[in-house]
């Protein structure tokens, strides 16, 4: 649980640098380069170990989860270009919550009124968070819900795999394959001229970022590949929200942004839906 916490505490730290690192860098430039990143070190970790291979019959799978979380990370990174650090992380938050109904969409995962309850709770507290933001960000308040939508669907097909893979060579290939994804995006959009995936070379204090970000991944990646071996994760899992307390602080001492009372009323709420929706799913699985 201590492993899982301070994976959770740092995260939003990778997600301070890349907020940083928006000044001068496209947001999927940004998410390019952390994906390139992570996939030389896990795919290295398992070029070591001599666990590359994977069956034939998961690549597409691995290739729609890579393209997923390239969008979501993307999305991600590209709201927080524009949004306060924990305004963004609060509105991803819902992503539990959209988890829940895509895996019984899509995975036959039962699942009842109350956790149906909770999802509409939680994302009525969304809206809430979104409102405000809306009022003075525009459009852009969307950004974090598209990543979270997005988010929820590439771990939807990572659930799929859990019997056919293991977990580090899931996070590799996923890497892999947004790495990839995301450098067509940036030859097609920087040839279009769509801001949002122009290359810029990273000059200066970029760079410093650009290191920090690899190191704080790699870490958060370690405690959290450690947690999972020790515990389930359905209790590790509640300890994702530890992320709004560093996420406050951060953008409060980095970016001088402190949510109004609005944003933390929707938090709230989304928290306690996310929460409940967690202990839901841990009484049916011991149930069954």
């Amino acid at each position: 649980m201590l492993f899982m916490a301070g994976a959770m505490l740092l995260v939003p730290g990778i997600d301070a640098l890349a907020k940083l690192l928006s000044a001068q860098l496209s947001p999927f430039q940004i998410t390019f380069i952390r994906f390139g990143l992570q996939a030389a070190f896990l795919g290295g970790l398992l070029a070591w170990s001599r666990a590359l291979a994977v069956p034939l019959k998961v690549v597409p799978r691995l290739a729609l989860g890579g393209t997923f979380v390239a969008a979501a990370i993307g999305f991600l990174v590209w709201s927080l270009s524009i949004l306060p650090l924990a305004n963004a992380i609060a509105i991803f938050f819902v992503e539990p919550l959209i988890l829940s109904l895509l895996s019984a969409l899509f995975l036959g995962e039962r699942v009842g009124w109350q956790r149906l309850g909770a999802v509409a709770v939680g994302l009525l507290g969304a809206l809430v968070v979104i409102r405000p933001n809306w009022a003075q960000f525009g459009a852009a308040a969307l950004l974090p819900l598209f990543a979270a939508v997005f988010y929820a669907a590439q771990l939807t097909v990572f659930r799929s795999l859990s019997g056919d893979l293991s977990g580090p060579r899931v996070q590799a290939y996923s890497a892999v394959f947004a790495t990839l994804v995301l450098g067509i995006a940036l030859l097609l959009g920087g040839a279009a001229g769509v801001d949002q995936f122009a290359w810029h070379p990273p000059r200066g204090v970029a760079w410093a970022y650009l290191a920090g970000i690899g190191v704080l991944s790699t870490i958060s990646y370690l405690l959290i590949s450690s947690a999972l071996k020790r515990t389930e994760a359905g209790i590790l899992a509640p300890f994702q929200y530890l992320e709004i307390i560093s996420a406050t602080l951060l953008g409060y001492v980095v970016f001088g942004d402190f949510p109004d009372l609005l944003t933390w009323l929707g938090t709230g709420i989304i928290l306690a839906s996310g929460l409940y929706v967690f202990h839901r799913e841990r009484k049916v699985a011991r149930q069954t």
